[in-house]
């Protein structure tokens, strides 16, 4: 099951939704309830590693000096 970021056309709220493979295309904006909501591009970000796991600076696989966040 994806999940997936959407933009709603009419108040721009951006939000994300599971989708089953079931459903139908069109995603109704939790907010405003207008039909259609725009599917998203996702990001991903990846850091640099010095070969070792979660060692980068910028990982989020593990917790941070001061702990989870």
């Amino acid at each position: 099951m994806p999940l997936y970021e959407y933009r709603c056309p009419k108040c721009k709220l951006e939000f994300e939704r599971i989708v089953f493979t079931t459903e139908k295309e069109s995603v109704p904006c939790p907010q405003c309830h207008a039909p259609n909501a725009e599917r998203l591009l996702s990001v991903f970000s990846a850091g640099r590693t010095s070969g070792k796991a979660g060692s980068s600076p910028g990982s989020s696989c593990g917790p941070s000096p001061r702990g989870f966040s």
